[in-house]
């Protein structure tokens, strides 16, 4: 029992002595002192201390104290209160305060190993419990890291997906290649121009990459139709943003996305479509979106006209301000300086050329 090591706190010398021989003889290793400081001192060397016996009245600091301190410092430490005094009240205070139990004066041998064995056995059902916490919690981190990372993987192979969807929708309509990874580029630009948090940008650009998915049901003939659409063929064309919506929304991680998809074509004042939303009933996402569409459709290359100049995109934006766009967007959009614009589309670019010449090379293979 070496490792089962008693401290004895008491101010009378005798009361020390028989109580330490009655713990040596039952294979106890005791070690007496005279106050609640020793004893305290003790504790703060590091000894090995299994379960304290304390007197409730000494002189200086009395045992209640030493107790207080006790919780406070070495919580996991058992101490029974050993007491002259044959009052009830004061043995239940002494509980109520945090000691295991208490012992009245005089006591008999058999009285006293029975309370260190229970008082020991109550620390060593403490301890194991408290090793099966720390181990539970040490389990319950790691599976949580496990499974973050699944989810982080199981994420990024949505997104892959997505790209794949965007990459075939860009083949679908050519007069378009490269524009839902550039408008996804710009809006993720502003939308951190505007300090929202990483999660909600990441939310987001999903939007954005996924804003015309809805063309995917809208027949060839329309959406490759080189001349201009019939009143008939424009309304089937703007029913994109709802056939969108339709697919994307009972997707689970692509909800909130989804709400951007079906309101990417509203305006701020109201003349947007399918349902009219103007001002802040348009998501925060949809808002940011729209400018960087129409920035990205004006500085882009059509057959039917050539690019404008950045600073020529700037002005229309900020011209419909509060019209078209949301204008806390179109300031924070300004505050952008033109040479990220031009490096975010040389990249993308360049991306797309890269993209390109590996397809072809893979063909030759």
């Amino acid at each position: 029992m070496n490792d089962q090591r008693i401290l004895l706190v008491d101010d009378e010398t005798a009361v020390r002595d028989v109580m330490c021989s009655v713990l040596l003889q039952a294979g106890y290793e005791c070690h007496p002192v005279s106050s609640a400081n020793d004893a305290l001192a003790v504790l703060r060397s590091n000894e090995k201390i299994s379960v304290v016996l304390s007197d409730l009245i000494m002189e200086g600091v009395d045992g209640l104290t030493l107790l207080s301190q006790m919780k406070a410092q070495h919580p996991d430490i058992p101490v029974v209160m050993v007491t002259a005094v044959h009052d009830i009240s004061v043995a239940l205070a002494a509980i109520r305060n945090g000691a295991y139990d208490y012992l009245l004066k005089p006591f008999e041998k058999e009285q006293l190993l029975a309370m260190v064995r229970r008082a020991l056995e109550t620390r060593r059902l403490r301890l194991e419990n408290l090793a099966y916490q720390t181990k539970l919690e040490s389990l319950v981190s790691a599976r949580t890291e496990m499974l973050r990372k699944a989810l982080s993987d199981l994420e990024r192979s949505y997104d892959i997906t997505l790209e794949a969807l965007g990459d075939a929708l860009d083949l679908k309509d050519a007069e378009t290649e490269g524009h839902s990874k550039r408008v996804t580029a710009f809006t993720i630009a502003i939308a951190r121009a505007m300090e929202l948090p990483q999660e909600r940008v990441r939310v987001i650009a999903r939007g954005a990459f996924l804003h015309d998915v809805g063309k995917m049901a809208i027949p060839d003939a329309i959406l490759r139709k080189p001349g201009r659409l019939s009143a008939e063929e424009q309304a089937i064309m703007r029913e994109h943003a709802s056939l969108g919506y339709q697919m994307l929304r009972k997707i689970p991680f692509l909800q909130e996305a989804a709400d951007i998809v079906y309101s990417h074509q509203e305006r701020y004042d109201g003349s947007g479509y399918p349902r009219g939303l103007r001002g802040d009933q348009i998501p925060l996402g949809a808002r940011i979106f729209a400018v960087a569409d129409t920035f990205d459709a004006m500085t882009s290359d059509r057959p039917y006209r050539a690019a404008q100049s950045i600073s020529s995109g700037r002005r229309e934006i900020e011209r419909n301000s509060g019209k078209q766009f949301d204008p806390e967007v179109v300031r924070v959009f300004l505050s952008v300086p033109e040479r990220i614009w031009a490096e975010l589309r040389s990249e993308i670019e360049n991306q797309s050329a890269n993209r390109r010449y590996e397809a072809r090379a893979g063909r030759r293979n």
